[in-house]
């Protein structure tokens, strides 16, 4: 491994086999996340990018599976570990679930267990990892949920610890799982769109005390979301994804100042400007949709919604991933030596 990263992910492949046959929901992704540092991935729903989050927490539920690949981490022990090459309800995956490696999933009203108090959850999540549970380890784990849930800036937090998950408000369940998610002091903190469903108000204070906490425990965060703005705010390299694969990947000031894939290029076009409306203008959306990565043909995955597609060169493989400068990469045959010959 790098010496500057705390994870790498090389040539990742997990696949689900299905009776329609095999569905590629990640084909041969490849990134590294810096120490103390935000990678953003992006991309439109059905892209892989949940799928990659759970395959590094080794959670991918069967019929899923990582076919091919390896995950790299370096433990909080200053060991590199071979996630991959672990088993998924092994003793060292359940240890590094919480503890160093979090997430926060998506949809924070549907994420919790209803039939369980917010503060139950939050001191089961700390006692995982606990050896003992007597009466004093228990009061522990208790007392740090409520300073958690204080740091998060939940109102009320003693009374909140007793509450259930639909008597809080979206907003106040995602400062839970937010304050579950970090209450170990995790090394890296996988937030897989921790703000779908909240309004802009509640999603700029929930991005303010992720990148707070970032800042005050040095942690390292996999940020997944498809909102370009928020990404621009909090990450400092983003991978672009689409149909299983890495279509692009630079530092954010590179990807927003030169995007080249005609993808990123038509995401970034398609972000509202203010200022810019004109009268019974539409924004510029991406016509079609993400194809089902099933039994997929050996071409461009953005060949049939490209507006610069080549016949014979874009539908003739899967075009490989080439630097168009420094560290700024692309998956595109307009960019490789492909269109010259």
């Amino acid at each position: 491994m790098d010496a500057e990263n705390i994870l790498e992910v090389k040539n990742l492949r997990t696949y689900f086999k299905l009776d329609e046959g095999v569905l590629k929901a990640v084909d041969d992704v490849n990134f590294s996340i810096k120490t103390g540092k935000t990678l953003g991935i992006i991309g439109e729903s059905g892209c892989g990018k949940s799928v990659t989050a759970h395959s590094i927490l080794n959670t991918v539920q069967a019929p899923g599976k990582i076919h091919g690949g390896t995950i790299y981490y370096r433990t909080q022990a200053g060991t590199e570990l071979e996630i991959t090459a672990e088993k998924s309800n092994g003793e060292v995956m359940r240890s590094l679930r919480g503890r160093e490696i979090s997430m926060i999933f998506q949809e924070p009203m549907t994420s919790m267990s209803p039939v369980y108090s917010i503060g139950h959850q939050m001191t089961e999540a700390i006692l995982v990892h606990e050896k003992k549970r007597d009466k004093a380890t228990v009061k522990t784990a208790q007392d740090k949920a409520v300073e958690m849930l204080n740091l998060v800036g939940m109102p009320n937090a003693i009374q909140r610890f007793n509450d259930y998950p639909h008597q809080l408000s979206g907003g106040m369940c995602q400062r839970a799982m937010i304050a579950m998610a970090i209450s170990l002091n995790p090394s890296i903190l996988i937030a897989d769109e921790p703000t779908t469903a909240l309004d802009v108000t509640v999603q700029a204070q929930i991005v303010d005390l992720m990148l707070k906490f970032q800042a005050d425990l040095g942690m390292s965060i996999l940020y997944i979301t498809h909102d370009m703005g928020v990404i621009a705010e909090t990450a400092s390299d983003i991978c672009v994804m689409y149909l299983g694969r890495v279509v692009e990947q630079a530092s954010t000031e590179v990807l927003f100042r030169n995007p080249v894939h005609p993808y990123t290029i038509r995401l970034l076009r398609s972000i509202p400007k203010l200022g810019k409306k004109i009268p019974g203008a539409r924004l510029d959306a991406i016509k079609g949709n993400v194809p089902v990565p099933l039994n997929l043909p050996a071409e461009c995955g953005f060949v049939s919604r490209c507006l610069e597609v080549k016949q014979g060169i874009c539908d003739g493989g899967i075009p490989p991933m080439v630097e168009v400068e420094s560290g700024h990469f692309v998956r595109c045959f307009l960019h490789s030596a492909r269109e010259a010959d």
